[in-house]
């Protein structure tokens, strides 16, 4: 999957695949990417690697413009989200 970009940012490459299987098979990803969809900037600071901080507008960018809503904003609404998976495997 090719990588997002927002005017001087990008998504790499290497996160597509993470934001892709949660947005589309509401498969947890990892801590970072989780802070991301939970709008919990000091979290994402905090577990980003130097690439992914230097870039977090595009991942601003990229809810916004190409994310469903419903997957992002809330701790409560990436929870919702994962939930999703959750039922129609049992």
């Amino acid at each position: 999957m090719k990588r997002y970009e927002f005017q001087r940012y990008y998504i790499p490459q290497r996160m597509m695949g993470g934001i892709k299987r949660y947005v589309e098979n509401h498969i947890e990803p990892g801590s970072f990417l989780t802070a991301v969809f939970q709008n919990n900037l000091s979290e994402a600071v905090g577990r980003a690697d130097e690439e992914n901080m230097a870039n977090l507008p595009a991942y601003a960018a990229y809810l916004y413009n190409e994310a469903p809503q419903g997957c992002h904003g809330s701790p409560e609404k990436v929870k919702k989200w994962l939930e999703v998976i959750n039922e129609t495997d049992s």
